[in-house]
């Protein structure tokens, strides 16, 4: 067995890491699947009946890359998980390269919707609208799934009924370029190796909780109670990549569904490799995005609900310093160097937010 201290190179040691959270957790997730242990009260005669799974549909919105989805198909499909399905939304395609691989290559295991208009968010509306199961997940079309997610997805559901939404750890499928590694420090999406669990009846000391729905996790590893996310009206259009605002429909989704009574849970053993992109402007483009998502989502939940904003006013001040603060550094290392103007685009991106939500509100992205 190769340790996490042996291993050679970024994705060895994020496999490592990842074979250790298995074996820490696979008591547990086994005791949950097999649902049979005896009752105190029949002397060991009598058994259980094995809990069913809940179904869980999974959600992958696609536009224009076939092959990565290829990849991602493939990994869903070696899942462990007994019961799901998965539907591929094909959101505003350029030709039809999307819709012959998922109907030639993976006919009858997985699901075609076309989407026409362009925005993440509408194409997970899409896939909603068809789920069948009581969970849907969502993953994006450039990563790969370990095959233990959907059974810590759903182990972690089965703990406590008021859980709304669990996220999981998402790491870098690659670290082979500097601008991934500056996009992995930047710590968009992974969120520690901690499982917690959030509430607003139970806050945590956070001052500027429950507006830090970063914190909680990334689009590319989320799940849902079906009924929770359709009865809050699913992803606000107005919001998420392929619109105006560029993103910040997963960080609506996890406010709206803390604010509505549920529990967001952080499960790290729900395992998600992400391909980060490998060149600077890329990199640049997709952090500016993050920043204009986060200002998007706080534009959309006052819109939704104008009775917010003395709250969020409250922790407006602590916020900017904050992300100031992620602007500074004292070292004159050309990495760190980039790292300052990253955190800078992101700002730029936080303030430009607002104006992109609106613009999509105006041109009809946001209407539902």
């Amino acid at each position: 067995m190769v340790s996490a201290a042996d291993a050679s190179g970024p994705d060895a040691l994020w496999r490592a890491l990842a074979d250790t959270a298995y074996t820490e957790l696979a008591g547990q997730l086994a005791r949950h699947l097999t649902g049979n242990r005896t009752g105190p009260s029949d002397g060991g005669a009598r058994r259980r009946e094995p809990r069913r799974e809940p179904v869980i549909s999974v959600v992958v919105a696609t536009r224009d890359r076939p092959e990565k989805l290829r990849h991602c198909l493939q990994s869903l499909l070696r899942s462990k998980y007994p019961d799901f399905e998965i539907i591929v939304v094909d959101n505003a395609p350029a030709d039809g390269a999307t819709e012959a691989l998922v109907r030639e290559d993976f006919a009858g295991r997985v699901r075609y919707v076309r989407e026409p208009v362009a925005g993440l968010a509408r194409a997970h509306n899409v896939g909603l609208a068809r789920a069948r199961g009581s969970v849907v997940a969502f993953t994006n079309d450039d990563t790969l799934v370990d095959p233990g997610w959907l059974s810590a997805l759903a182990e972690t559901f089965a703990r406590d009924p008021r859980i709304g939404c669990v996220t999981g750890l998402i790491v870098p499928a690659e670290l082979e370029t500097p601008a991934q590694g500056a996009l992995e420090r930047q710590g968009r999406f992974a969120k520690g190796y901690a499982a917690r669990t959030w509430s607003l009846s139970d806050p945590p000391t956070d001052p500027l909780f429950p507006f830090t729905a970063g914190r909680f996790g990334s689009g590319a590893n989320m799940a849902f109670r079906t009924d929770a996310l359709r009865a809050l009206g699913g992803f606000d259009t107005a919001t998420g990549a392929g619109t105006p605002g560029k993103g910040g429909d997963d960080l609506l989704a996890f406010f709206e569904v803390l604010t509505a009574g549920h529990l967001l849970a952080y499960q790290p053993s729900a395992i998600v490799w992400h391909s980060h992109r490998r060149t600077w402007d890329a990199v640049a483009a997709q952090v500016f995005g993050h920043g204009a998502g986060l200002g998007a989502y706080l534009t959309g939940a006052l819109v939704r609900n104008p009775r917010r904003l003395p709250a969020l006013l409250r922790r407006m001040p602590r916020g900017i310093r904050y992300a100031m603060t992620r602007s500074r550094g004292r070292s004159a290392d050309p990495e760190a160097d980039r790292s300052r103007r990253l955190a800078l685009l992101e700002v730029r991106g936080m303030v430009y937010g607002p104006c992109g939500y609106l613009r999509g509100r105006l041109t009809g992205a946001g209407t539902r």
